[in-house]
């Protein structure tokens, strides 16, 4: 059993953390969302009231947060996990965050006497309500060692991408494939229904031949198909367009840094972020085939 420090216990960080409590683990976590904290404790986790009273006297600390800037405050700021962490504990952060920040503040974490790794994941909230979640791990082979045993009771797949940093980059580069992806899966399925062609004759065939992908077999946007896809609950979020075009932006900002074209990626965040000025924020991302089909007609 280990003390864990575990901040940002919203949609996928309290049920991450709620794991570790059912692994035995001591957890104790910090959210500024009062609602996300009582839900923590119910599951049996503790509470702190801030991020140094979360992350002094434990072996690991986890962070679960929105961007870089709060990764950022939470490790650097006064109270904050650096000033807090007792040295020598191992510091995970699952953030999805630009690669430049992962990579700065693992240096200087390893300054002030701490391993950091960067872990971002994939799954969305049902991987993580079902520790099924997949790992991008950015660490040495040593940080890695350490963090997998952790990693393994919030996750499925728990993959070494190498060196600090990689994990953020393995998560940028799968999830501009993942918004290319589905917007082509509502394409063909918005063609289909021009066409005369059955969604589920469709699904039947694509699924099975050439066409085949995540964002059809797994997460198909059309209701029908697969009954568990968000499709089927009115697009209720899994993994929200807000989400998907942070992760779009990132994956464009770290393309423009290195000087690459990625042309359907360019094109898969601008048709996002229309989807999302027009008040779809909080829908989940394959509902943007309706939006798709209305430009079309």
């Amino acid at each position: 059993m280990a003390n864990i420090g575990f901040i940002g216990l919203g949609n996928m960080g309290g049920p991450m953390a709620a794991n570790l409590v059912k692994a035995g683990h001591n957890v104790c976590g910090f959210d500024l969302v009062q609602e996300n904290v009582a839900t923590f404790i119910a599951a049996g986790g503790k509470s702190a009231a801030s991020v140094g009273e979360a992350t002094r006297d434990v072996d690991v600390v986890i962070s679960m947060l929105p961007a870089g800037r709060h990764v950022s405050t939470v490790y650097e700021a006064t109270d904050g996990v650096f000033e807090s962490a007792p040295k020598g504990a191992l510091l995970i952060d699952c953030s999805t965050i630009d690669v430049t920040t992962s990579r700065r503040l693992a240096s200087v974490a390893a300054q002030k006497g701490f391993e950091m790794l960067d872990a971002p994941v994939s799954g969305g909230i049902m991987g993580a309500q079902g520790a099924t979640l997949t790992f991008m791990t950015g660490a040495t082979d040593e940080g890695f060692a350490r963090a997998k045993p952790f990693l393994e009771q919030m996750g499925k797949n728990i993959i070494h991408a190498g060196g600090v940093g990689n994990g953020q980059a393995a998560k940028v580069c799968n999830n501009m494939l993942l918004g290319i992806s589905m917007i082509g899966v509502c394409e063909a399925f918005n063609l289909a229904d021009e066409l005369g062609l059955d969604r589920q004759k469709l699904f039947d065939i694509s699924s099975t031949a050439s066409g085949q992908c995540w964002s059809l077999n797994t997460y198909c946007p059309v209701p029908g198909p697969v009954p568990t896809s968000p499709a089927n609950n009115d697009y209720k979020a899994g993994f929200s367009v807000a989400m998907m075009l942070k992760d779009l932006k990132l994956s464009q900002d770290a393309a423009n840094g290195v000087g690459l074209s990625t042309p359907l990626g360019a094109n898969a965040t601008a048709l996002y972020e229309a989807f999302a000025d027009e008040g779809n924020s909080d829908v989940d991302f394959s509902g943007i085939i309706k939006n798709l089909r209305k430009s079309d007609s």
